[in-house]
């Protein structure tokens, strides 16, 4: 692997121009993991105590909710790929300075997009959830868990894009530190609010809210105190940084929303088999990311380790750095696929699953998790795209992986297997375009290669 000498001028150089790629991954990915796999635990959290209620309408509640803040939590990741970006390829050409300012131009906007975007999503809750079939008693639970905790989508956006940034600079221990912290708020006033208190669905609220503050704080310390890299946003860049940003930042989220739109049409889908369903969904929907958190970790670790030698100009490395992520993905999928196979009647017991909600979470987690790496090549080539400049290819993959590789496959699935064949037919219409993603992520980072010979 071709190597660059880093002439460091005024501080630390980047970090991810020299040295084993594949060394980079696996640190930065397990401090991403211990980080995202943090936060999913402790949104596994709710659900987990939640369900010792013994109410399925309030597990149900939570279901129909996650797939419209799905759409909530895609922003604001979105907005921090923005800023990775913008951000790493700065410090990889060592413009520490322009780095600073995009910092700070990038915290600004996510607040004011995020803002908005909650804004929206809050309007429109109760016609989101009537669509996604929900009603009654769970209709009015799901409506209050999202009608306080949408408004809390700016602190979300923030604490990812100081994330974004830690990254970027190559601090993996403090971009974990960012959710770690998160989730160990959440699960800590979950057993306050939940437990001791007895609050059900309201202490989940409480929790949740509180936790993406203690995100913000978190992220922006590390970034302002640590690193110094926030500089003071001014109107006159802010107007200068605000079209490269938003080129990035739309279909960024367009490509993130485009999973919860799919996620959003199996909750619709699976809604006619009954609350049981429901809730199964709502379950698989918090242990596939805890289960697959390295990937999940992995595929933000791509951006700012392609970003730097993107800036440096190193093409072997990038090409390097693109193979490397796909067999650690791969080898990730393997290892989690065994997990859940042999834990997937202790799973089940956990939440106290029974009857229907027991058979589902056991048949995903024995026989449809192994085709999750399709979907880790998918996030993986993503990064690619963004970091490269072809934002708008990430944006039509994964909306053709929500519409054309999921809504057919999962129609077909449910009339001939019930809720089963729904579950099924997600995860195999997701094939043809993980393959399609690794064919295209290579093909662009010759493309980039080639141009930079000439």
């Amino acid at each position: 692997m071709a190597e660059i000498e880093i002439v460091r001028r005024g501080g630390e150089g980047p970090k991810f121009v020299t040295g084993s790629l594949l060394r980079h991954i696996l640190a930065m990915t397990a401090a991403g993991a211990i980080g995202l796999m943090a936060i999913f635990v402790g949104d596994l959290a709710n659900i987990y105590f939640l369900s010792r209620i013994g109410d399925d309408a309030i597990v149900a509640a939570v279901g129909y909710a996650s797939s419209i803040l799905f759409f909530s939590t895609s922003i604001g990741i979105g907005l921090s790929i923005a800023a990775t970006s913008l951000v790493a390829p700065a410090l990889g050409a060592q413009r520490r300075a322009r780095a600073r300012r995009l910092t700070a131009n990038a915290h600004v906007l996510a607040f004011a997009f995020s803002a908005i975007a909650s804004l929206l999503l809050w309007l429109t809750v109760g016609p989101a959830l009537r669509l996604l079939g929900a009603s009654g008693r769970t209709f009015d639970l799901a409506s209050f868990y999202l009608a306080y905790l949408l408004p809390t989508l700016p602190f979300l956006a923030l604490g990812m894009t100081s994330s974004a940034v830690l990254r970027s600079v190559g601090d993996a221990r403090r971009a974990m530190n960012v959710t770690l912290w998160g989730a160990i708020a959440n699960t800590i006033l979950d057993l306050i609010f939940i437990v001791h208190f007895g609050l059900g669905i309201e202490g989940a609220v409480l929790s949740s809210a509180i936790a993406r503050v203690v995100m913000m704080g978190v992220g922006l310390c590390g970034v302002v105190r640590v690193h110094d890299l926030m500089g003071r946003s001014k109107i006159a860049t802010l107007r200068q940084d605000v079209s490269p940003y938003w080129r990035i930042a739309l279909p960024a989220v367009l490509t993130n929303v485009a999973p919860a739109v799919g996620n959003a049409y199996i909750t619709h889908a699976i809604a006619p088999f009954g609350d049981a369903a429901v809730a199964a969904w709502a379950i698989i929907g918090r242990i596939t990311p805890v289960a697959f958190g390295a990937i999940y970790a992995l595929s933000g670790v791509v951006g700012p380790i392609l970003g730097q030698n993107f800036g440096a100009r190193a093409h072997t490395r990038m090409r390097d750095a693109y193979t490397l992520s796909l067999l650690t993905m791969a080898a990730f999928t393997g290892v989690a696929w065994l997990l859940l196979a042999a834990l997937a009647g202790p799973l089940a017991s956990l939440f106290h699953a029974t009857g229907e909600i027991r058979q589902l979470i056991v048949f995903f987690c024995r026989w449809l998790a192994p085709l999750f790496v399709f979907l880790g090549a998918v996030f993986i080539t993503n990064a690619v795209f963004n970091t490269l400049g072809r934002p708008h290819l990430s944006t039509l993959l994964n909306w053709g992986r929500a519409t054309v590789g999921t809504v057919p496959f999962v129609i077909w699935g449910g009339q001939l297997y019930g809720a089963e064949g729904v579950l099924a037919g997600n995860m195999v219409g997701g094939i043809a375009f993980g393959l399609i993603a690794i064919l295209a992520g290579y093909r662009l980072i010759a493309q980039v290669g080639e141009t930079m010979r000439l």
